[in-house]
């Protein structure tokens, strides 16, 4: 991949993981007021509705294999309907701060199974970003004095996390042949499908339970799925087609980040010294982790550059 197309790219990632970042913050403000499976349901069924219409539009929808349908529908059952249960769950039983905690992890695990399943190489730097990345989760978190204890709605939110690490791999497996944006938009489509029949079994009332809310809660639901969910699934999951599950994941650190800074703005909560400097180690993290500084090292060092060449 070209240097510019590539830092294209990872600008592209970065601006996502700010609106997942605020997102975390939007769907806490959600589930406190909606049932939570009927307002996910709905919520990522309107994601896929705008999703299907702008790849119809685009006249960029094709008849898949059946290999392509398999690899969707396995993505969907992990990536929407099993990622958005149990983070909708959890967060209805743990607060925002723990949630982003252990959704940090994702980049580890997503890794580890790229490795396993793709055959990701790990090199040294990239597993130093790694380590880097993960030490700034720490720094923002741990400091802060998060609770570490597993509690119901924190296990919740790690069976979430591990859903989405796995639905990456299927996702980077599609897209070696499906475009990424029909991918997404059959995605968000039919796991809201599914989603929306878990929430009438668990909540029969749901439906009507969402009447009559404050406006500014619709506006809130509608940026979550239309912007966060639609868009930013649309853009994750080109980068994934483009540079890999495991380097795009690694990007997920900076969700933390943004979802302290998104409480401190609008829910009024305090960004401290530490959160700051956690953050330097997760910039670092991700330079070294998508095997950018590699590549950069490799351009004045040609002794290098065979090692790193493939990246």
């Amino acid at each position: 991949m070209k240097e510019k197309s590539l830092i294209f790219t990872y600008c592209v990632i970065f601006v996502v993981m700010i609106i997942w970042g605020l997102n975390i913050v939007l769907l806490k403000l959600l589930v406190d007021a909606f049932p939570p499976a009927t307002m996910t349901s709905f919520r990522i069924m309107l994601a896929g509705v705008v999703a299907i219409a702008i790849v119809l539009f685009s006249k960029q929808m094709r008849k898949m294999t059946k290999k392509e349908w398999q690899l969707t529908l396995l993505a969907t059952a992990f990536g929407v309907v099993g990622h958005h249960f149990f983070l909708s769950q959890g967060l209805t039983l743990t607060n925002a701060s723990n949630t982003v905690l252990i959704l940090a992890l994702l980049p580890l695990t997503t890794f580890l199974f790229a490795v396993i399943f793709l055959g990701d190489r790990l090199t040294k730097w990239r597993f130093f970003g790694i380590v880097m990345a993960f030490i700034g989760v720490m720094f923002i978190q741990g400091l802060g004095g998060g609770n570490w204890a597993v509690q119901t709605g924190e296990l919740y939110v790690f069976i979430a996390m591990v859903m989405q690490a796995i639905s990456f791999i299927y996702i980077k497996k599609a897209t070696a042949t499906l475009d990424s944006k029909q991918m997404t938009s059959f995605m968000l489509l039919f796991g809201s499908i599914g989603l929306l029949g878990l929430s009438l079994m668990l909540e029969p009332t749901g439906p009507s339970a969402l009447v009559g809310a404050p406006f500014y809660l619709y506006v809130l639901f509608f940026l979550s799925a239309v912007v966060a969910t639609a868009l930013g699934h649309f853009l994750f999951n080109a980068a994934i087609q483009q540079i890999g599950a495991g380097q795009t994941a690694l990007f997920n650190n900076f969700v933390p980040f943004f979802g302290l800074v998104s409480s401190a703005i609008f829910l009024g909560e305090k960004i401290y010294w530490y959160q700051t400097f956690g953050f330097v180690f997760i910039v670092l993290g991700v330079l070294f982790g998508t095997g950018y500084i590699e590549r950069a090292w490799a351009k004045h060092h040609p002794v290098a550059k065979k090692a790193v060449k493939h990246i």
